[in-house]
């Protein structure tokens, strides 16, 4: 059994030491863009935090699989019974556009299942962390702030029938059939964001609900739905039953539902 606090700590560093040098890039404004396959953008910061956060996670002697990585052949992958799931820009887009909605991402999966989180938004300076064990905390500006999980998980037949429903949907990719989604609610307050910051509106209770119906990653999602399960909020596949599950084979998510 991991002992996930002490894993958070080092994870928590790890995010905060990527944040300064994500942040001496994005103040500099020399990005040295790159697309890869796929048109996603890959920036200088993007590498940069990747050797930070490695560096540091190499330490815990367990595997690490990042965005900006190699790619690990699924039939290794498939022994790890503990591995680090991280994405060291989350947002690079928002990142380019610089209005900081950007976050570096890191989570911890025990086989299919990312069992603890942390997110650190460097522009807002708020680090969120989050486990069963540990339980989920904000820290921002010097102060931290400790969120205990819901009584009773929410269900999305009582957001259908609610008055009004807040989303938050992507700013970069909001698909016809997220449109098609929201419009089944009553009244709609729409928020658009980037990155995993989204999932947060929902810890936050800023936001009711969340669709993704787009493409993402498991590293894009893995960390923000270790915190919200440690909330007792869940990221749903599309039987809004079943949850996201990691380390497949094929690392794309499928559609999901946040709330």
């Amino acid at each position: 059994m991991a002992d996930l606090s002490h894993l958070m700590k080092i994870a928590k560093y790890a995010a905060l030491e990527a944040g300064k040098v994500v942040m001496e890039v994005y103040e500099s404004g020399e990005f040295a863009t790159e697309i890869k396959p796929g048109e996603t953008p890959l920036t200088r910061a993007d590498r940069a935090s990747h050797e930070v956060i490695t560096k540091h996670l190499y330490k815990t002697n367990l595997p690490v699989l990042s965005e900006e990585g190699i790619l690990i052949d699924f039939r290794e992958r498939t022994t790890w019974e503990y591995f680090w799931l991280i994405d060291p820009l989350d947002g690079t887009k928002e990142f380019i556009h610089k209005n900081g909605e950007f976050t570096i991402n890191i989570a911890l999966v025990q086989q299919n299942r990312p069992v603890a989180g942390v997110i650190y938004a460097p522009c807002l300076d708020s680090l969120y962390m989050g486990s069963d064990e540990t339980g989920v905390t904000k820290s921002k500006n010097g102060e931290q702030y400790k969120f205990a999980p819901l009584t009773v998980r929410r269900r999305f037949n009582d957001l259908l029938i609610k008055e009004h429903v807040s989303v938050v949907a992507s700013r970069s990719h909001l698909s016809d059939e997220t449109k098609d989604f929201i419009n089944q609610f009553h009244h709609v307050t729409l928020t658009s964001m980037g990155s995993s910051l989204k999932f947060m509106l929902l810890l936050e209770n800023q936001a009711d609900i969340y669709p993704r119906l787009g493409q993402t990653m498991e590293w894009d999602t893995a960390a923000a739905h270790a915190i919200l399960n440690a909330s007792n909020r869940g990221v749903y596949n599309m039987d809004l039953k079943s949850e996201l599950c990691y380390n497949k084979q094929e690392l794309t998510n499928p559609f999901f539902i946040a709330f």
